[in-house]
C-alpha cells in the first residue's frame, strides 16, 4: 500500500502530514526515527511532528541516557529526563533506541579522572551497565553499548576503559549488557564508518573480538553525520553496510544529518543535499538487514551542527520553522517508490550481499 504525502495550511502554521515512518515501514524498514530532547516541547510545531507515529516510529535520547546524566556521582543514579523520553515513546507506541553506555565523552569527572585497575574498572562498568539497562529493561528495542571507540585511522581511541582493560573492554561491556537486558539488541555505534574504509575495518575488528569471546552483539550503528558534496555514493554506502551484514549483524543509520558548508544554503546546495539524503536512505533500503534510519534531529532549529562546526548547518529534512525542505520531498518520494519491494522487517531474514566497488577514503569537511 502506498501512502500519500499531503501538506496543508490550517489556521496559519504549515501542518505537514510527513508520514516518514509509515512510508518507511511500507518499504520494509522497522522504523524511521529521530533523536529527541526534553526541551523539544518548547517548540510546538516541532513537538507536534515529533510525537506523531506516522512521522517517527522510534526515539533516541540525545543526551539523557549518557553517563554524566545517569550516574553523575558514583553509585547515585538519575533517570528523570530519560524517563520522560522513554515514557513518551511508549505512550506514542514508538520504539526506543537507547544511547549510550560506554563512551569516552560526557563522562562525569569521577570516571574520566579516576585511577582504575582492571578489577575496579570492571566493577564500575558492571554497576553502571546493570543499573542503567536494568532501569529501562524491556523498554529499549536496542542499546548502543559501546560508542565511538575508534579514531579515523582505525586505531582504538584512548579512554579510561581501554587504559584499564585493554581491548577486552568491548566484550566486557557487551557481556554485562546482555545479562542486564537479554531482550535488547546490542550495537556498536560510530561515526565516519561511511567515509573511511580503514575505520570501517576497525569496527569489524571490534565485532570479531566480541564474537570470539562468545558474547552477543547484534548490530553496528553507522552515525551518518555527512557533509554535502562529500557523501559517498549509494553503491559505496551499501558496500559498507554489507561489511557488517557479512558478520551476521543488523545495521542501522543512527544519527543521520547532512550539513551544508559553507552557509548560507541556496537552491543548489539544498538540491544536492536532497540527492545525498536519497543516497543514504536508498542504501539502507538496498540492504535487507538495515533495520531503520534515525535522524539526529529533523529540524534545523534543533540541530547540533551550528554549535559544533564553523559556518555549517541547515542539515535537516525540515527548516528552522519546521517546514519541509527538498530533502524531505526526496526521501518521502524514495520511500513511497519502494513500497512493497522489501519484506516487512519482522519477516526479513536475508543476508544477501549487494556487490559494490570498494570505496576510496573520502575526507569529510569540518
Amino acid at each position: 500500500m502506498k501512502i500519500a504525502i499531503l501538506t496543508g495550511i490550517v489556521a496559519g502554521p504549515l501542518v505537514v502530514f510527513a508520514q516518514l515512518n509509515a512510508l518507511a515501514k511500507d518499504a520494509g524498514l522497522l522504523y524511521f526515527g529521530t533523536a529527541v530532547s526534553p526541551s523539544d516541547s518548547s517548540d510546538s510545531a516541532y513537538y507536534k511532528l515529533e510525537n506523531d507515529i506516522k512521522n517517527f516510529g522510534q526515539y533516541t535520547p540525545d543526551n539523557a541516557q549518557k553517563w554524566d546524566a545517569t550516574e553523575p556521582s558514583r553509585g547515585r543514579f538519575s533517570y528523570g529526563q530519560a524517563d520522560s523520553i522513554v515514557n513518551r515513546a511508549l505512550s506514542n507506541k514508538m520504539l526506543m533506541r537507547c544511547h549510550t553506555l560506554v563512551w569516552y565523552s560526557q563522562l562525569p569527572g569521577w570516571v574520566s579522572s579516576g585511577s582504575w585497575t582492571k578489577d575496579t574498572m570492571t566493577a564500575v562498568m558492571q554497576s553502571h551497565i546493570s543499573n542503567v539497562m536494568g532501569h529501562f529493561k524491556g523498554k529499549c528495542y536496542a542499546w548502543d553499548v559501546v560508542n565511538e571507540a575508534l579514531e579515523d585511522d582505525g586505531s582504538y581511541r584512548n579512554n579510561p576503559f581501554l587504559k584499564a582493560l585493554g581491548d577486552s573492554y568491548f566484550a566486557v561491556a557487551f557481556k554485562f549488557a546482555a545479562a542486564a537486558d537479554p531482550s535488547a539488541k546490542l550495537y556498536y555505534n560510530d561515526y565516519n564508518l561511511e567515509y573511511f574504509p580503514v575505520k570501517a575495518d576497525g569496527a569489524v575488528r571490534i565485532v570479531k573480538l566480541v564474537q570470539a569471546a562468545g558474547v552477543p552483539i547484534h548490530g553496528v550503528g553507522l552515525q551518518a553525520h555527512m557533509t554535502v558534496g562529500r557523501t559517498p555514493s549509494r553503491e559505496n554506502l551499501t558496500w559498507t553496510l554489507n561489511k557488517y551484514v557479512a558478520l551476521d549483524l543488523d545495521v542501522a543509520y543512527t544519527e543521520l544529518d547532512i550539513r551544508i558548508k559553507p552557509l548560507p544554503s541556496n537552491s543548489s546546495s539544498l538540491q544536492a543535499q536532497a540527492k545525498e539524503y536519497e543516497a543514504m536512505v536508498g542504501s539502507c533500503l538496498d540492504v535487507p538487514r538495515c533495520v531503520g534510519i534515525t535522524l539526529w534531529g529533523f529540524g534545523d532549529s534543533h540541530s547540533w551542527i551550528p554549535q559544533t562546526f564553523s559556518n555549517a548547518g541547515d542539515s535537516c529534512l525540515f527548516d528552522k520553522n519546521s517546514k519541509p525542505k527538498p530533502a524531505f520531498s526526496s526521501v518521502s518520494a524514495l520511500l513511497a517508490s519502494a513500497s512493497g519491494k522489501r519484506a516487512p522487517w519482522n519477516t526479513a531474514a536475508s543476508t544477501t550481499m549487494v556487490t559494490a566497488t570498494k570505496p576510496a577514503a573520502a575526507t569529510p569537511t569540518a
